[in-house]
């Protein structure tokens, strides 16, 4: 029996999951401590992976190296590319999966790692080696993680710890009047850890998110709803060649709440948890109770729901926007007056879920704690919700734990990076006051970090690290040699008027008056490369003989449709990684200087940040303060 290991990661939902395998596959000795290996990666609320914004984190977790993207693409019933009628930023790709299978692809994953050790139980205390004059203004003097003790009394040693515990933390469940202990239905909540932490300094709080009841697709009239299928041509997440798009997909449903629904629940809200003051904890904005809905928006006599198959082989469905934490007994009446489900049979009602969490402000951007060395955050347990935020935040924990064990500076992605980069600098520099979700408008660069070309941005940063194989990597400069090529040759090739001009009015647009290049033409509304192939020989022949798949036609086009406004944003972005250059004493006294106010003092000596640009960000912090920041540090 191994009680040493040099990584121990702490839970094994999404974060967890990534954490272990990344520091595995980098070559740290790790062990994934979990309460149940039937539920690694659950998907214990809804069964699908992305979304906008969400999508584009996976891609770009695939892009490093991470795995979810993959077993998405393994497990997929039904694909959609949301926003394909708006511009390729917005562009964000989303699979509905079969979350038993989901599961027991990420189990055979990490069985099947070389590195990796999996022990089923809960930590219940975290072990410290406590140093004299600890601090966090005194890095060198900070606690240093050492182990974990677990329920049983087990106790293994470390040189890290990653927390991934989600919302198992002291979490309790919500139903109407009743309530009791446990991290999600069926499995038990986790006690220590919070106590553990907090006597060493750390700020806990309390969040709250809930989850719909599960519905039996027997008694389900699909013939009353509307279908809603996935698209014609389905993509996948990874970019690797070892996986391929679904073949047969499952169709979702969309379904309506009316205003009797409204008056059955609004019946039940002084027995709500929600309402009446049992629960304290912050629920999301963005994924609000049906209660939350029918409070905010009064006035709407239907809300959209969807009702999404959970896998193959089950007659569970998941619907989608009606989450709840009222009466069982409310949710099920309410739910009998929705159109289709007349003689709906429900496996288990909703509820809702108090955890803690830590605000994040209390990390550095590496995920490590500013308190404890050697001790990574990653996950709900860093006040965010989603899978895909979750899963990002453990991929970059476990890489960096590893770095630092082996002494290597840590990877941190720049907000012009990626949205991970967005997401871990939010998170740290601006806290959470409600679970974070992330979304396209929270990125200054929605242009550059679009889905479509996570691989260019982040792959050459996987291969470096150690989690692109040569093989991947190989396919990946391949890739990107087809783009190029293809690009140059559009801006070479020339088009004369007669022969393009029939094929310009077809496409409703205006008739050349004399030649143009192709790469001109391109930029267009309406014009693309499959649509030139056969009006354009020379086209077709260039693409043929130089094998440029589809992924790398797409790529071409629309760097080539929108070089401006990708142009603009780089130039955006390299002014203003001057202030990220321009760096601050970790224990500079912020109070000493009279000239910024009183709420910027407060602020910068709490969270300290290490560059300007992290400090230009914080809430409360100025213009006016950064300029006499810059001052002091060198303009």
């Amino acid at each position: 029996m191994i009680l040493d290991y040099d990584i121990i990661v702490i839970g094994g939902g999404h974060a967890g999951c990534e954490a272990a395998s990344a520091a595995a596959r980098l070559g740290s000795r790790t062990l994934l401590l979990t309460m149940d290996m039937t539920k690694l990666a659950s998907m214990s609320c809804n069964p699908a992976v992305g979304g906008v914004a969400k999508g584009q984190i996976v891609r770009e977790i695939d892009a490093l190296g991470g795995q979810m993207g993959r077993i998405t693409d393994l497990t997929t019933v039904q694909f959609r590319m949301l926003n394909r009628s708006k511009g390729a930023a917005m562009w964000s790709p989303r699979a509905q999966c079969d979350k038993t299978r989901f599961s027991e692809e990420w189990r055979h994953t990490l069985e099947n790692t070389v590195n990796l050790y999996i022990w089923q139980d809960a930590a219940t205390e975290l072990l410290f080696d406590t140093l004299p004059n600890a601090s966090a203004d005194t890095p060198n003097g900070r606690p240093r993680i050492r182990g974990v003790r677990t329920r049983m009394g087990v106790e293994f040693s470390c040189q890290a710890v990653v927390l991934t515990a989600g919302t198992f933390l002291d979490g309790r469940m919500h139903c109407g009047a009743s309530n009791a202990e446990g991290g999600r239905a069926g499995d038990a909540a986790s006690h220590g850890i919070t106590q553990s932490l907090t006597a060493l300094g750390f700020v806990a709080g309390r969040m709250k998110t809930g989850t719909p009841a599960r519905l039996d697709a027997r008694t389900i009239d699909f013939e009353a709803l509307e279908p809603q299928y996935g698209d014609e041509q389905p993509m996948k997440f990874s970019f690797s060649s070892e996986t391929a798009p679904v073949k047969h997909q499952l169709p979702c449903f969309l379904v309506y709440t009316t205003p009797e629904v409204h008056e059955i629940l609004r019946g039940g809200f002084d027995r709500s948890p929600l309402f009446n003051g049992t629960i304290q904890g912050i629920g999301p904005r963005y994924c609000p109770s049906i209660e939350d809905k029918l409070r905010t928006f009064a006035d709407k006599e239907q809300h959209q729901l969807f009702l999404e198959p959970e896998g193959l082989s089950t007659n569970e469905y998941y619907l989608n926007g009606f989450s709840s934490s009222l009466p069982w007994e409310v949710q099920w009446e309410a739910l009998h007056k929705i159109r289709g489900f007349e003689d709906l049979h429900i496996y288990r009602p909703g509820y809702a879920i108090e955890y803690d969490y830590f605000p994040p402000t209390q990390l550095h951007h590496s995920l490590e704690t500013k308190l404890v060395s050697g001790l990574f955050f990653a996950g709900q347990v860093n006040g965010t919700t989603g899978y895909e935020e979750a899963a990002a935040q453990g991929l970059m924990a476990g890489i960096n734990a590893h770095r630092q064990r082996i002494g290597e500076a840590p990877v941190v992605l720049k907000r012009d990076e990626a949205y991970i980069g967005v997401l871990i600098d939010d998170l740290v520099t601006k806290g959470v006051d409600e679970p974070y979700r992330m979304f396209t408008s929270r990125a200054e660069y929605r242009i550059l970090l679009r889905q479509d070309n996570a691989d260019l941005r982040l792959t050459p940063i996987g291969y470096e690290i150690g989690l692109i194989s040569r093989k991947r990597y190989a396919e990946f400069t391949q890739k990107k040699s087809s783009v190029e090529s293809l690009i140059s040759f559009a801006r070479g090739m020339s088009i004369k008027a007669a022969e393009i001009n029939d094929y310009l009015k077809s496409v409703d647009s205006d008739p050349l008056t004399q030649g143009r290049k192709l790469h001109d033409i391109l930029m267009r509304n309406n014009v693309t490369f499959e649509s030139l192939k056969p009006v354009l020989p020379k086209l077709k022949k260039f693409i043929d003989e130089h094998a440029i798949q589809a992924e790398a036609i797409e790529e071409a086009e629309i760097q080539i449709k929108y070089k401006g406004y990708i142009e603009r944003e780089k130039f955006i972005a390299e002014k203003l990684h001057r202030l990220e250059n321009i760096r601050i004493p970790a224990d500079f006294d912020y109070h000493s200087m009279q000239a910024l106010t009183i709420e910027a003092r407060q602020k910068l000596s709490r969270i300290r940040p290490e560059t300007i640009g992290q400090a230009s960000r914080i809430p409360g912090v100025s213009p006016a303060d950064v300029n006499v920041l810059l001052v002091k540090f060198g303009r």
